[in-house]
């Protein structure tokens, strides 16, 4: 067999001990919860502009700040990204557009 399959193999071999709830070598990572509206007050933005800038639904955006979902997979990391560094997110999503949506003093 080659190398690819094995590799694959033991991926699902890994994947299945791990469902079992057996010990396994793989590692895995899970963020940390987050207070969505404190990130997006911390960022100093409404609702409304703050979906806009980060491509979440409104509606989706209150339900996290609510409490009545919680965001996780890809939307946690980003959000967890945007608390940390705001202006390099917004940067690297409005590259090629004229303006900022964060005030100039945001951290």
């Amino acid at each position: 067999m080659n190398e690819a399959f094995e590799s694959i193999k033991q991926g699902l071999q890994e994947a299945i001990e791990y469902a079992e709830g057996k010990p396994v070598r793989a590692r895995g990572h899970q963020p940390q919860a987050i207070d969505v509206k404190a990130v997006r007050e911390q960022v100093g933005m409404t609702q409304t502009a703050f979906a806009a800038a980060f491509g979440i639904s409104l509606g989706t955006l209150r339900h996290w700040e609510r409490g009545d979902r919680k965001p996780h997979g890809p939307a946690l990391v980003l959000l967890q990204v945007v608390a940390r560094e705001p202006q390099a997110v917004l940067r690297a999503l409005t590259r090629g557009q004229r303006h900022s949506a964060l005030p100039a003093n945001t951290p």
